[in-house]
């Protein structure tokens, strides 16, 4: 089995201002797809082939940095994509917001804490937000294209929410100023399809 590129839920301008067009369309079309290419290069004629992304990330060879990084890159934008949209934004509600009060304090200790992870990772990678089985709620940060479900990496759990801090992923419209665009994300997180993840990973 080999991976295909999925198609965007929205149209590359339904995020703007806060994420524009045109990164969207790189960031999709160039990276997200170069991402799926050499993965599909790499597994193939191996073990990997015909397992699914989870399987292959889960029971990972962390030494295999072909299959880590594309990998990782293929299955976190799949999850980028899905957590935000054009009506986004505001606060979660019900099991979620519950889940975040109990374990931020509020949802402005959520915001602060998720922050400072996607603020405070040096160089390129990502900040998550991961349920753990019972329904706990943890905040972590991986570099590069690595996540939470590869062995020892992360907070563990499973992701629900990730922000793509590498500088592709903003530098056209924002520069240098990543703490601008980090603010900008939370204009467009789908908190329905989060809450859908964490229920799932609870």
């Amino acid at each position: 089995m080999s991976f295909n590129l999925p198609d965007l839920p929205y149209s590359y301008d339904a995020l703007e201002p806060h994420i524009d067009a045109r990164t969207m369309e790189i960031h999709h079309t160039k990276h997200h797809n170069g991402y799926t290419t050499k993965l599909n290069a790499a597994i193939e004629g191996t073990s990997l082939e015909g397992k699914s992304i989870e399987e292959i990330l889960t029971g990972l060879d962390m030494s295999n940095t072909a299959v880590r990084n594309n990998g990782g890159g293929y299955y976190n934008h799949c999850l980028f994509w899905e957590v935000m949209s054009a009506d986004g934004g505001g606060s979660p509600s019900g099991d979620l917001a519950a889940a975040i009060n109990d374990a931020f304090g509020s949802f402005e200790g959520f915001k602060d804490a998720f922050t400072k992870a996607a603020g405070g990772r040096f160089g390129s990678g990502w900040a998550w937000l991961c349920a753990h089985k019972g329904g706990k709620l943890e905040i972590c940060s991986t570099p590069n294209q690595d996540c939470p479900i590869m062995p020892g990496v992360g907070c563990g759990g499973h992701p629900i929410l990730g922000l793509d801090v590498w500088e592709h992923a903003y530098y056209l419209h924002y520069q240098n100023r990543r703490p601008d665009y980090i603010e900008a994300f939370f204009n467009v997180i789908n908190w329905a399809k989060v809450a859908e993840n964490y229920n799932s990973a609870k």
